[in-house]
C-alpha cells in the first residue's frame, strides 16, 4: 500500500506524478528542481540551486514527520559535473557528519527548466 506526500512547502509537481510517495516504511520523493515555491523561480548559481533543491526535499520529508537524518540514499543529476565540488559543499551542510546518506551524482545532457541540479531520496521512516 501506498500514500502520496504533499506539501505546499515544496514546488508542486509539474507533470503526472507526486512530490513523495510513503511505502513499507520508505520515502522516496521525485527529483527536487531548484524552484523556489513561493516565487516558481529558480536562484541564481549551482550552490544557491542546490540549497533550494534539499530545502524542498527537506519540505517534504517534514510532511511525512522526518529529518534529513532519515535519508538512507540520494541522487543528485548535475547538467554540469563541473559543479560537483561547489554543489557538494552545500549538500554537506544538510546532512549530519558521520551519518552520511548513500549518494550517486551523475552529470545529465539536460535537466527540466534548464535547472542546473535536481536532487532525489529515498528515506526510512
Amino acid at each position: 500500500m501506498k500514500a502520496i506526500v504533499s506539501t505546499d512547502k515544496a514546488p508542486a509537481a509539474i507533470g503526472p506524478y507526486a512530490q513523495a510517495v510513503k511505502t513499507n516504511g520508505l520515502i522516496i520523493t521525485s527529483g527536487q528542481l531548484p524552484i523556489d515555491p513561493a516565487t516558481g523561480a529558480f536562484p541564481e548559481g549551482i550552490q544557491a540551486q542546490t540549497r533550494q533543491s534539499l530545502t524542498n526535499v527537506k519540505a517534504i520529508l517534514e510532511e511525512a514527520g522526518l529529518t534529513m537524518d532519515a535519508v538512507l540514499k540520494t541522487t543528485v543529476f548535475l547538467s554540469d559535473m563541473n559543479n560537483f565540488g561547489a554543489m557538494n559543499e552545500v549538500y554537506a551542510t544538510f546532512f549530519t557528519e558521520g551519518s552520511f546518506p548513500a549518494r550517486s551524482a551523475v552529470e545529465v545532457a539536460r535537466l527540466p527548466k534548464d535547472a542546473l541540479v535536481e536532487i532525489e531520496v529515498i528515506a526510512a521512516l
